[in-house]
């Protein structure tokens, strides 16, 4: 037996072990990419991924709402995204009564798909890059005006150029890799999207905050729409007579599962990395972005969990904001924990000691690479003071006290003539979301706080003007002054705003409460955003020649553009890691593992339903079970970052094998710097969703609809 294991260790260590960094562009795949993908496994072509001229897997796959990826899984527009993805829709949708957050949704019909309002979804039709017609000879120019004019100029021209090529679709023409690059997007949106099934809280979110951004996982976290669409399958607002939209392509799913190094690819739409950011940018980032973010959040969010805690109908009203804003709280504790584990500030370092030196033997060079880094640095520090003190002030007041942004909404939509509103049903209706998640006793305490941290935390100086009516007609007492706002604003119910805007008083208006702390944080954030500008301007057109020295520098290198919500590939394979000494995670979970998990004295994230019990007792996982097991969750190497949750993760035929959803603790400086031994991103494993579908809700007549490879 001895010797066997060591013959077996032996073989699983001789395995390839491989990680590609790369949020890659579909268009130079076969240019790049494609050659190495086959070596380690694909069997596709890149035209099978994206064809110019024809269909292809790009055409399954589609932004979902407003940050996420979604993927098309059947012929009749069934699509499928993670729960926390469609979880603002979810919340929105349920009431007290038909709480879907709790208790899951099924549709056993089309007739029971419920519009999702203000859903939408983006297909992307075409990509061109555009980088000679909009640069031209500004491709040469170093930092200026002259250059700012000729790109301005050949952004506009290329732009109508494309919008009369293509005059049914949406055109975008974006820079990439610093203002070297550009390309267009050509993309079409579908607004009817409905509702079709989403499990429980208890599966779809089951962790919660606790285990957000770490691994083990054991979350089922997927929700399931479908595409409607009008005549011809085009585009078309909400009707009942829309038909299901007409899917030229729709991916494959295998029930296969997957093994330890098989090869992966994941195609979405990663939103924002930095990974071309100098040593100033990266310590601006951790000491200004991600530190008031920890503070400021931390504090608020501890004061929603109280009173979600404590009262069921508080929990339904926040639970999308709750988790929308502890996402990002967690991930900047966690960058910046891992950037200083990682040491990723002195490998930029010594990464900029060899660039300048590089540079400054180029110091006669028409892009003046030898000033790039003094110009960003000089930038940063000029901005921090203000940087910061913006972030807070928006931190806290503008997005922390809910009822300090309703009178610009109100004001956006709000239409005077001859002294009276002459569009409150639109008002009101525009206003519907916000006061069904609103709860006043919870923004009232919420607040309090946030008014008081700007005190003791910022300088006198910074203050907005609020801070003096605080101390001539309060005498200094934050709660009064914040009791105040509550008890007289118009905006903190929807009956006082209504009563308000039948009988118009433009001054009344101007001098509420909510109205003037509104003005007077809104004017310190423009005040200092105004002193900021030349220096953002600054640091925007020195880090473009930056990002282009780094490409003359290492010219062998391949290179690919910061992520910018534009549709991108990663390829890599399953992995386990090992985080620390000692401790060696393998690459997937089980059922076994939320039965584990169970904490009763934590209903809000570790609750188990009957049903998953009952199944784990009884081993009833039909065909989606693997060696008498479930498996819920895996790890691969993909380089991804948010947006890309949703995302489908594709084995080496392009068949759909599970969903990203997460990344792992111990990476979370990936946004900055790709560390092939520690980044893994975490998926759901598409046979959990199956089993979910059919064994768990009984809506076996979706499966159906898909094509499972078996």
């Amino acid at each position: 037996m001895k010797k066997l294991l060591v013959v077996i260790v032996a073989v699983v260590m001789a395995l390839p072990a491989w990680a590609d960094e790369g949020m890659w562009l579909l268009p130079y795949l076969s240019k790049l990419n494609i050659k190495d993908m086959k070596a380690k496994g694909l069997k596709l072509s890149a035209e099978d991924i994206y064809n110019v001229n024809g269909n292809s897997l790009k055409d399954a796959i589609v932004i979902f709402g407003g940050g996420c990826t979604g993927e098309v899984v059947s012929a009749e527009g069934l699509l499928l995204t993670n729960h926390h993805c469609g979880y603002g829709q979810i919340q929105s949708l349920s009431t007290v009564e038909n709480d879907y957050l709790k208790n899951g949704f099924w549709a056993m019909s089309r007739a029971e798909e419920i519009p999702a309002p203000g859903l939408a979804v983006t297909f992307i039709r075409r990509i061109e890059d555009v980088t000679a017609q909009v640069l031209g000879e500004a491709a040469e120019m170093g930092v200026g005006a002259a250059r700012d004019a000729a790109v301005n100029a050949g952004v506009a021209k290329v732009t109508e150029e494309m919008k009369a090529k293509y005059p049914e679709y949406n055109v975008r023409v974006q820079p990439f890799m610093g203002g070297n690059q550009f390309f267009a997007t050509i993309s079409e949106t579908y607004t009817d999207v409905r509702l079709v099934g989403t499990p429980p809280d208890s599966m779809g979110k089951f962790g919660g905050d606790t285990d957000n951004w770490m691994w083990p996982r054991h979350t089922d976290d997927f929700s399931m729409f479908r595409i409607y669409a009008g005549e011809n399958n085009k585009p078309a607002a909400y009707s009942p007579d829309n038909k299901p939209y007409k899917a030229p392509v729709h991916l494959k799913i295998s029930l296969k599962g997957v093994k330890e190094n098989d090869f992966t690819m994941i195609m979405g739409f990663p939103g924002s990395t930095g990974r071309y950011q100098t040593l100033a940018q990266m310590t601006s980032l951790m000491e200004v972005d991600n530190a008031t973010r920890i503070e400021v959040r931390g504090e608020r969010l501890a004061i929603l969990w109280e009173d979600m805690e404590a009262d069921p109908a508080v929990r339904l009203k926040y639970a999308a904001k709750y988790a929308s804003s502890s996402n990002y709280w967690k991930n900047s504790i966690g960058m910046n924990k891992a950037l200083m584990d990682n040491k990723i500030l002195e490998k930029q370092k010594a990464l900029e000691e060899r660039f300048q030196a590089w540079a400054e033997a180029r110091a006669s060079s028409p892009m003046q690479y030898d000033l790039a880094l003094s110009k960003i640095r000089e930038a940063v520090e000029a901005k921090s003071n203000a940087d910061r003190v913006a972030q807070f002030l928006y931190e806290a007041l503008w997005t922390g006290s809910e009822i300090v942004s309703v009178p610009q909404r109100v004001g956006a939509i709000m239409k005077v003539e001859e002294g009276k509103v002459t569009n409150i049903d639109e008002v009101m209706k525009a206003m519907t979301k916000f006061y069904k998640d609103y709860n006043l006793a919870t923004d009232r305490r919420a607040s309090k706080r946030m008014f008081e941290l700007v005190r003791e935390t910022l300088p006198v100086e910074s203050l907005p003007s609020l801070y003096a009516r605080v101390d001539e007609d309060f005498k200094g007492d934050i709660e009064a002054f914040v009791d105040n706002l509550y008890d007289n604003s118009i905006y903190t119910s929807p009956e006082k705003l209504t009563a308000a805007l039948e009988n118009y008083d433009g001054a009344a208006m101007d001098a509420d409460p909510a109205q003037t702390i509104l003005n007077s944080v809104r004017n310190s954030i423009l005040r200092l955003q105004m002193q900021m500008q030349p220096h953002e301007k600054t640091m925007t057109d020195w880090h473009g020649v930056y990002v282009k020295g780094l490409t003359e520098m290492n010219p062998e290198e391949k290179y690919y553009p910061d992520a910018n919500f534009t549709i991108r590939l990663t390829y890599g394979q399953v992995l386990p890691y090992e985080p620390r000494d000692g401790v060696i995670y393998k690459y997937y979970t089980t059922l076994k593992g939320v039965l584990e998990k169970e904490d009763l004295s934590n209903p809000l994230e570790f609750t188990v339903p009957e049903k998953l019990k009952e199944a784990y007792a009884t081993s009833d996982y039909g065909r989606y079970g693997q060696n008498g097991e479930l498996r819920l969750n895996f790890l691969s190497n993909n380089d991804i970052t948010g947006g890309n949750s949703g995302s489908p993760v594709l084995n080496s035929r392009g068949e759909l094998i599970g969903l990203a959803f997460d990344g792992n603790w111990e990476a979370m400086s990936g946004d900055v710097v790709f560390e092939p031994e520690l980044q893994r991103c975490i998926n759901l494993d598409i046979r959990y969703v199956l089993w979910t579908i059919d064994k768990f809700a009984g809506a076996g007549h979706l499966l159906r609809e898909m094509t499972i490879v078996q």
